[in-house]
């Protein structure tokens, strides 16, 4: 059984969930031959994976990896062309799906740390750009290739690459379609940490179990605090969002009383399940 409140959605085709550490879901994609690329059923099922996650009061981070050399090659490109032949139904577009793209425009409440296995490509690599931690294995690349396909990458890494390294360099990236490497990324500050492949898994795991520690509530209002900070202009602007939800919420929960209380007696919090 899986340690949680409520079961998981049902994910038959394309994600397997395990729990490697307490409070922490791991999420592999699981499509190897396809270079784990998203179908439209695949993105309908990661979407209801991370609103179940969010609301999911035992679980406080999750890792995402992928199978075999790939992370992901993000949308299904063969089914998308098929999708815009003459005689489809233009709702039916991937590129028109509600689910499209879940990670990389995922807002959500708790932290997602990117295992980074092989090829981050496309989706694969809008996902990995907005993920909240990122390792990756010292042989993958990535990659935005939507303009060399006659398309874009319009699920939100853009502007967020622009946060992160800047505008020339999110440029040169962006435009250009070229690869790049681990060590690059990492150079950028897109990556946390490269390490060997075989552990990569491992190491995205340990940084969710140093997180998983800390009090739930305050995970979600930190993470709260520096997504404002990412997404809003004014620094301030950012602070006083976040002091009127995440924070108040906060301060009405059981486990910042119960953090206070146990650094009086000395000893370790004994958390209660997220309820912000």
């Amino acid at each position: 059984m899986a340690p949680t409140e409520t079961p998981p959605p049902p994910t038959p085709t394309f994600l397997k969930l395990s729990y490697p550490a307490p409070r922490v879901l791991l999420i592999r994609m699981d499509r190897p031959s396809a270079l784990n690329a998203m179908s439209t059923a695949a993105q309908w099922e990661m979407d209801a994976v991370w609103k179940w996650f969010d609301e999911e009061a035992l679980l406080s981070v999750a890792v995402i990896t992928g199978t075999g050399r790939a992370f992901s090659a993000g949308a299904d490109l063969k089914e998308w062309n098929s999708s815009m032949s003459s005689d489809a139904d233009p709702g039916s577009r991937m590129g028109n799906a509600p689910a499209f793209t879940p990670l990389s425009r995922r807002r959500g409440k708790k932290p997602v740390i990117a295992a980074v296995n092989g090829l981050a490509m496309g989706g694969g690599c809008e996902f990995v750009v907005n993920c909240d931690l990122v390792v990756a294995a010292a042989d993958a690349r990535f990659a935005l290739p939507e303009v060399r396909r006659g398309i874009a990458a319009i699920g939100g890494a853009l502007p967020r690459l622009i946060r992160t390294v800047g505008l020339q360099r999110a440029s040169e990236f962006a435009l250009t379609g070229r690869d790049a490497t681990a060590q690059e990324m990492e150079m950028w500050g897109v990556v946390n940490k490269v390490v060997p492949r075989e552990r990569v898994v491992q190491e995205a795991v340990r940084y969710a179990e140093m997180i998983a520690r800390n009090s739930p509530d305050a995970i979600v209002c930190t993470r709260a605090g520096l997504r404002q900070g990412w997404e809003v202009a004014s620094v301030e602007g950012a602070v006083e969002c976040t002091l009127e939800r995440e924070w108040a919420e906060l301060q009405r929960g059981e486990n910042m009383l119960e953090g206070l209380k146990a650094f009086a007696e000395k000893r370790e919090p004994r958390w209660k399940g997220s309820r912000l």
